[in-house]
């Protein structure tokens, strides 16, 4: 029993049941009971551990990344370094250290995170005290943008239909018979945005839609297509959803998504083919394994350089991380890589460009 959930349940009583959207919004963001809103998630103390949490050389391959392609694209100063979700603050910070040493890339950056939680601003004040806050992608300023999000999609409230002949019927959060909440099913209806997607599905599927997502990736779309620059995304899904992904961890540990609001971080995977589709007239790169991207970026070579300062317990952990980030039956496989940038661009290290038909 949570607060959040005496308070879910009083308004399925009230309005009837709730789209599964509506329900991860209040579990995640509720100005008081909400997960994000109240804890800092990460590390050993919380539920999970993000990549740049396991090892200082995600950041800091991404940050070079990130810099190569500021170079490909003309060196555009002043421009926009942005991160969506910085967690802790880490990853950023492992991107600045990287890129010090790169000509003109300090100097030029103008550094925007998008964070709403009050906790996780804290945190990232300690590391990032130059850096300005926003509340929304929007809320950027206008300009070259070069941007980072890493687990950050697939924290977006969405919404899950099931089919049913040629209607889909969406799962809504209501309650059973106990007055326990409950997955239930609407009445079903037609539903135009998913008329594509009866080619690959047959009744009883369940597919994911998460507006909040498209929206974000439409505005980026536009303002790389418009100003230059690239959004890296780095993220757990595949290019189409299907399937019921949603996902609690509690503990580090899975979790029944309905059992406690707001003390659990649910998740979905991410369908990246819908944040590609809504970031035109920007173009995207081919979607690829995390742990591919990471070894064309040299990440072998990068910890054998740093394996050779470590011994003992510090040497093991360092060989796991490298393992838990590139192996395809860890993180390896199960995250993937893909980066929004404009037209005739150049694609950034370790990406590459769909071929031209």
């Amino acid at each position: 029993m949570t607060a959040l959930r005496d308070i879910l349940v009083r308004q399925v009583m009230a309005n009837g049941p709730m789209t599964l959207a509506d329900f991860m919004a209040a579990c995640l963001m509720h100005p008081q009971h909400g997960y994000y809103s109240t804890r800092d998630p990460l590390g050993a103390a919380g539920d999970f551990t993000t990549a740049p949490e396991i090892s200082q050389m995600f950041g800091e391959l991404v940050g070079l990344c990130l810099a190569q392609s500021w170079m490909d694209q003309g060196a555009p100063s002043p421009f926009v370094l942005a991160e969506l979700g910085p967690g802790r603050g880490t990853l950023m910070a492992d991107i600045l250290r990287a890129t010090a040493r790169v000509p003109g890339f300090h100097d030029a950056a103008r550094l925007h995170l998008v964070e709403t939680s009050p906790k996780l601003r804290t945190e990232q004040a300690g590391r990032l005290p130059q850096a300005t806050w926003h509340d929304s992608v929007e809320d950027l300023p206008e300009g070259p943008i070069f941007l980072v999000a890493n687990e950050f999609f697939d924290a977006l409230p969405v919404r899950q239909f099931q089919r049913a002949g040629e209607a889909w019927q969406e799962r809504v959060v209501g309650l059973d018979d106990a007055g326990t909440l409950a997955l239930g099913l609407a009445a079903p209806a037609p539903q135009p945005g998913l008329a594509h997607r009866l080619q690959d599905t047959r009744d009883g599927d369940i597919v994911e839609t998460c507006a909040p997502a498209q929206a974000i990736t439409a505005t980026l779309g536009a303002r790389i297509a418009r100003h230059g620059g690239l959004a890296l995304i780095v993220d757990y899904g595949d290019w189409r959803s299907l399937g019921d992904t949603l996902q609690a961890l509690q503990g580090h540990k899975a979790a029944n998504p309905l059992a406690t609001p707001g003390e659990s971080d649910l998740t979905t995977h991410v369908d990246f083919e819908a944040l590609a589709t809504a970031a035109a007239p920007a173009t995207h790169t081919l979607l690829t394994p995390q742990g591919v991207f990471l070894e064309r970026l040299g990440i072998t070579a990068r910890a054998q350089a740093l394996a050779q300062r470590l011994s003992g317990e510090a040497l093991d952990s360092h060989i796991a991380a490298h393992r838990r980030l590139t192996h395809p039956a860890e993180m390896g496989s199960l995250f993937k890589t893909i980066a929004l940038l404009p037209q005739g661009s150049p694609p950034p290290p370790g990406l590459e460009l769909r071929a031209t038909p």
